[in-house]
């Protein structure tokens, strides 16, 4: 089985392709990735020299090139996406539309043509449907409501793997997961941006008193429901993933135990006023659907932010040069003004 895998440089697609190549020895990985700011290679240094794997530079967006690596592929998993909301809603908003709409048309349209046998998995996500009130769990059927120009691109990306598989008979299936965490994750997050920023005894910035609820999942249980979709999903459904916290875990509640867990004190904690443009307040979703499969997460959110927490402390030769030029700049831009006040 060969599979083309699309950002897979990223921090959910590098784990996907290692669990991938670990877990099957018949499987071979085409790793198609663009290494933007937030692919790195060194996500898959302990897999670059093994012969089922094979890394190409390239766009999503570029039809010839798509269309050449689709054709000799049995399965094809694009997780590749402009994915932070607090970019999405600056001035590069429109790079989101381009790259998680067309891009997408794009990887569709080339296994439509060259591959049509081939199953397409598009990696989405939970935010698709906007804020939910508590103690509402949608499930995949419920009405989409994006508050992000990231959230709406995202949506529209499942629209039309949904409708190329009503239109073509293309055989796709669309994930929508709860925030992940976990080892390559880019500091940007705020799990990596915390547990880096308590590491170095810096203040962590949290907003409006870290009331909003998120629901964690730790980066390996997606990657198996990831695996597990590919394997016995259906043709043209959505699946919800995630852990399903009980009781949920607002931000605050994170924010400690992230300092809990390396001992270090709440004093860090640096109080941030002032909502974000496009993000919501709570996040959650019915995951009956996977859940019937067979799927359940293996890591509870403790025992998963302690090895989250040691792989940090033990892998400063990862985030340390991410720390510098481009990330700085970002930092500086959303979290400088609001640290030095």
């Amino acid at each position: 089985m060969r599979v083309l895998v699309t950002g897979g440089c990223g921090f959910i697609g590098s784990c996907f392709i290692r669990m991938l190549l670990d877990e099957d020895s018949e499987a071979s990985v085409l790793n198609l990735d663009l290494l933007t700011y937030a692919g790195n290679p060194a996500n898959l240094a302990d897999v670059e020299a093994s012969p089922r794997y094979e890394f190409v530079q390239g766009d999503i967006r570029d039809l010839e090139l798509v269309s050449r690596l689709v054709a000799d592929v049995d399965q094809v998993v694009n997780f590749a996406a402009e994915s932070h909301v607090d970019r999405s809603t600056s001035e590069r908003a429109g790079q989101f539309v381009d790259t998680n709409v067309y891009g997408v048309y794009v990887m569709l349209e080339a296994t439509r043509r060259h591959r049509p046998k081939a199953r397409f998995l598009q990696v989405g996500t939970d935010e698709v449907y906007g804020s939910v009130d508590w103690p509402g769990f949608p499930d995949e059927q419920t009405l989409l409501r994006p508050s992000s120009p990231y959230s709406a691109a995202k949506a529209a990306a499942d629209h039309l793997a949904l409708a190329f598989h009503e239109t073509h008979d293309l055989d796709t299936i669309v994930s929508r997961c709860t925030n992940n965490y976990g080892p390559y994750q880019y500091p940007e997050k705020v799990v990596p941006l915390f547990l880096i920023n308590a590491i170095e005894d810096e203040p962590v910035p949290l907003y409006d008193g870290g009331t909003q609820v998120r629901d964690w999942l730790r980066v390996e249980d997606h990657c198996r429901a990831l695996l597990l979709l590919l394997r016995s999903g259906e043709a043209g459904q959505i699946y919800n993933i995630g852990a399903n916290q009980d009781p949920e875990v607002p931000n605050l509640e994170l924010t400690r135990m992230i300092l809990d867990v390396l001992g270090k004190p709440e004093s860090l904690i640096q109080p941030v006023e002032g909502l974000r443009p496009g993000h919501d307040q709570r996040y959650a979703v019915d995951t009956s659907r996977i859940r019937a499969l067979g799927w359940q997460p293996e890591l509870d959110l403790r025992g998963g932010m302690e090895k989250t927490a040691g792989w940090y402390r033990e892998r400063r030769d990862w985030w340390e040069p991410i720390r510098s030029g481009a990330y700085r700049e970002y930092y500086e831009k959303h979290y400088g003004a609001a640290l030095k006040s």
